[in-house]
């Protein structure tokens, strides 16, 4: 694994060890950014299920302000605060432990609003419909944000949940990525 564009292009970055977790391939995070992105003048974005902070990493090296990790898993947020390090990253993330519904709760108290999201959950404990319902009923997307919804392939998401509005889907072998972003009434 490596970043791929920016500041730190070609950086190496470690793995989570184990079957746990399942890092998005260059492939798919070049043509995630290359959508989104694939550069960014500052701004805010959460990596909600941060893995090995690939995705944050990624953003922050292509000229995002500050990143969010979140992960539940021990494993994945000594691996997420290790690259960040490597990247000397330290002063621009927060980097937490504690599982998905409960940190958006937590960051909808602190009237965070984020200029790019990154949902990429296990495969089998996915609720992202459930994710981005919250996302949008509170708000935590900004009007002019996006998100990122790394799903399997068999995954079909509404094209409209709430206040928000598939603007493309993608897929790449077993993996789709959906792309989000505010429809503003």
């Amino acid at each position: 694994m490596r970043v791929i564009s920016g500041e730190h292009k070609g950086k190496p970055i470690k793995a989570v060890p184990g079957t746990m977790t399942r890092p998005t391939t260059d492939k798919v995070k070049e043509a995630v950014f290359n959508i989104i992105g694939p550069y960014f003048n500052g701004g805010i974005a959460l990596d909600l299920y941060g893995g090995s902070g690939s995705l944050g990493i990624e953003a922050l090296s292509r000229g995002m302000e500050r990143v969010i990790f979140v992960d539940q898993q021990k494993k994945a947020v000594d691996v997420i605060k290790e690259n960040v390090k490597r990247c000397n990253y330290e002063e621009r993330v927060e980097v937490y432990r504690n599982e998905a519904s409960r940190a958006l709760k937590a960051l909808v108290k602190r009237d965070i609003h984020f200029t790019c999201i990154f949902l990429d959950p296990p495969y089998a404990k996915q609720q992202l419909e459930r994710d981005l319902t919250f996302i949008s009923t509170n708000e935590l997307l900004r009007h002019d944000g996006m998100i990122m919804a790394e799903h399997d392939h068999n995954v079909v998401l509404p094209n409209i949940i709430e206040s928000l509005q598939c603007i493309r889907s993608e897929t790449y072998g077993d993996t789709t990525i959906s792309i989000y972003n505010r429809i503003d009434t």
